[in-house]
C-alpha cells in the first residue's frame, strides 16, 4: 500500500495529499490512519469495510 493518498479534504475544502500516519492488522482487515499534510484532518480505512472519510460532518 502506498504511503501517500490523494483524497478530498473537508478541512481544506479541496483535494489534498494525505500521509499514512499508522497501520495495523485488525480482525476485519488492515486498519490505516490517514492525515492531511495541510490541516491534519484525519480518517481511518479498514480494507473495504470501514471508511470514516465518508461520514457526513
Amino acid at each position: 500500500m502506498s504511503e501517500v493518498l490523494t483524497h478530498e479534504c473537508p478541512g481544506c475544502e479541496s483535494e489534498q495529499e494525505f500521509y499514512q500516519a499508522a497501520s495495523m492488522q485488525v480482525h476485519i482487515g488492515e486498519k490505516v490512519k490517514w492525515h492531511c499534510w495541510e490541516c491534519d484532518y484525519g480518517f481511518v480505512r479498514i480494507d473495504h469495510t470501514v471508511d470514516t472519510s465518508e461520514t457526513p460532518a
